[in-house]
């Protein structure tokens, strides 16, 4: 039978509208013999719960909204399987909107999100959304920033301390040895960018002997990767660096597959390279890569926590959670090696 509604069921069970509405919402008020009777006849008729209608009706959803820079990214992968599991915990489920690191794709899920009535919305921002998102939470939505701090701490947020991220990078390069280095990632309009360049200037500032070139990108991808490669190939050897911290670990497997697929460059004895994010592929790329680890699927899981409890009507002051990140060593930062003359190879 097509389009079965609740009074379908009502007729065919010999109930009440009422008594089908309330087995649905509150079985607690009706007797058993009756919720077995209801349910026989909503399997019956295969009766399916307008979900949508109801939350509109009773105005509390059990969706959450969540907006990434990048899907396709394994950290954004991760952190996102992370909040869906967390959130089935307390009956939620998680609607994942990929801005592509695009303003105005991202305002367009805010909107859909608003339309949809989400319980709240998980957000980790290209650019300042911090408008759009008073907006909503004036609306009843809160919304909680991940992997983002909020400029303002009016809202909260759960992010990494991408500035001590990027010193940790720069002053393993620096213990190393390496002097030239080079940081390649962008658009500087994402604050994670921005952040983990900051790190770096600072480290090389405390390095007199040492200098920094910045190489923007305009996406942090592999492909973006590849084409600084090429480029950096193209330089006389001794007008290129000798150690590259990136952005994230798509754009260093991205140059690491430039300079290995040419062989002209040997990583990391010309050069050495460092990602941020440490990815699953960050270990088995051509050369295991060397990244800074930040602990996406405990960001997930904590930025749940606070906006459900948001949601839920805590009394709260913004909460700002920073996780500190770790630098994992590998293949791509080992020590020069040193040939029976002393000399650095």
């Amino acid at each position: 039978m097509a389009n079965v509604s609740v009074r379908d069921v009502a007729a065919r069970a010999s109930v009440s509208v009422g008594t089908v509405s309330n087995v649905l919402n509150r079985p607690e008020r009706v007797a058993g013999p009756t919720i077995a009777l209801v349910h026989a006849a909503i399997a019956e008729l295969g009766f399916v719960r307008n979900e949508a209608a109801r939350q509109l009706r009773v105005g509390a959803s059990r969706t959450i909204g969540l907006v990434v820079l990048d899907a396709g990214n394994p950290f954004f992968a991760d952190l996102a399987r992370a909040t869906q599991d967390r959130a089935a915990e307390s009956g939620y489920s998680v609607i994942l909107g990929n801005s592509d690191e695009r303003s105005e794709r991202e305002a367009g899920y805010l909107d859909l999100f608003e339309q949809q009535r989400v319980r709240g919305v998980l957000i980790s921002p290209f650019g300042d959304a911090t408008e759009r998102l008073r907006q909503l939470r004036d609306r009843g939505i809160p919304a909680v920033l991940v992997d983002r701090t909020s400029a303002d701490d009016s809202f909260s947020s759960v992010s990494v301390d991408d500035v001590a991220g990027g010193r940790l990078a720069v002053d393993h390069l620096l213990e190393l040895g390496r002097r030239r280095i080079a940081f390649v990632g962008g658009p500087s309009a994402v604050r994670q960018v921005t952040d983990r360049l900051e790190g770096a200037r600072r480290s090389v500032v405390a390095q007199t002997d040492a200098r920094l070139e910045v190489i923007e990108t305009a996406a942090l991808t592999v492909q973006e990767g590849r084409s600084v490669g090429d480029r950096i190939l193209e330089r006389p050897a001794d007008d290129r660096p000798d150690a590259i911290f990136t952005a994230n670990d798509l754009v260093a497997v991205g140059l690491l597959q430039a300079l290995y697929m040419k062989g002209a460059v040997a990583v990391p004895d010309d050069i050495a390279i460092i990602g941020y994010d440490d990815i699953d592929f960050a270990a088995s790329s051509i050369v295991p890569l060397s990244s800074i680890r930040q602990p996406s699927t405990l960001i997930g899981t904590t930025a749940i926590d606070i906006l459900l409890a948001e949601a839920d009507g805590a009394s709260i002051d913004p909460v700002r959670v920073v996780f500190q990140p770790e630098l994992v060593a590998r293949e791509s930062t080992r020590p020069r090696l040193i040939d029976t003359a002393g000399s650095g190879r």
